[in-house]
């Protein structure tokens, strides 16, 4: 199944707003059932329950995170969305303004089956220390 560009970006759209939303379960539920997301080739969070936890730790670090799209790019049943989110750090105050993307693989509902998230983490602790 191919997903289409206007599909794409609708997806992307609704998918940044359950992230402004500050709901985990509201970005769970852009996954299918048994989806999973790695961020950075880590270990993967599987299952709506672990995807609402990756977000649920977001949320945490960066209370007042707010996500923007800066892009879609789709072929056949892949999607990149590309982001930027600010805000800041819990512990340190600090302002946030990270970029990174996040590479989808999508079922015939428009859920994400994979997602593999990209960001600098050296940049993002950089930043959280404040340096």
């Amino acid at each position: 199944m191919a997903i289409s560009r206007s599909q794409a970006i609708e997806l992307a759209d609704a998918y940044t707003a359950a992230w402004n939303t500050g709901s985990p379960d509201a970005v769970a539920a852009f996954f299918a059932v048994d989806g999973r997301i790695e961020i950075n080739g880590g270990e993967a969070w599987i299952g709506r329950a672990g995807v609402a936890q990756m977000a649920a730790g977001f949320f945490a670090d960066v209370p007042d995170l707010a996500l923007v799209c800066n892009g879609v790019r789709c072929a056949g049943d892949h999607v990149v969305y590309l982001w930027t989110f600010t805000g800041a750090h819990s512990t340190t105050k600090n302002r946030l303004s990270i970029a990174g993307w996040e590479e989808w693989d999508i079922d015939r509902n428009f859920k994400v089956t994979m997602s593999r998230g990209w960001f600098d983490a050296e940049d993002y602790a950089r930043q959280a220390a404040g340096t």
